[in-house]
């Protein structure tokens, strides 16, 4: 599908930005709102920490609800993985 077909394809598909950079290009302006996203991959390829910015950034910039399931690692791992990041997970909850 040549570039003018997706901008065709998606007109009318509202997105939700992810603020992360190159992110928001690849996917053309970000995530489908209001729809399933799956973030798939081996283990430690990335999914909690992009899923956590995605939320993160959406929180501060864009004043976006998120929720955050996890069903291995526990809060204050969580915390701790994105504090490395900048971020202080405690205080966005």
């Amino acid at each position: 599908m040549n570039r003018s077909n997706h901008t065709n394809h998606r007109r009318g598909l509202s997105k939700a930005p992810t603020g992360i950079h190159g992110l928001d290009e690849i996917t053309f302006g970000g995530f489908p709102r209001r729809r399933t996203t799956l973030i798939c991959g081996s283990a430690g390829c990335g999914k909690t920490i992009l899923s956590l910015e995605f939320l993160i950034r959406g929180a501060l910039r864009y004043n976006e609800p998120g929720v955050f399931i996890a069903f291995e690692e526990t809060a204050e791992e969580l915390a701790k993985n994105v504090a490395s990041l900048g971020y202080d997970l405690n205080d966005l909850i």
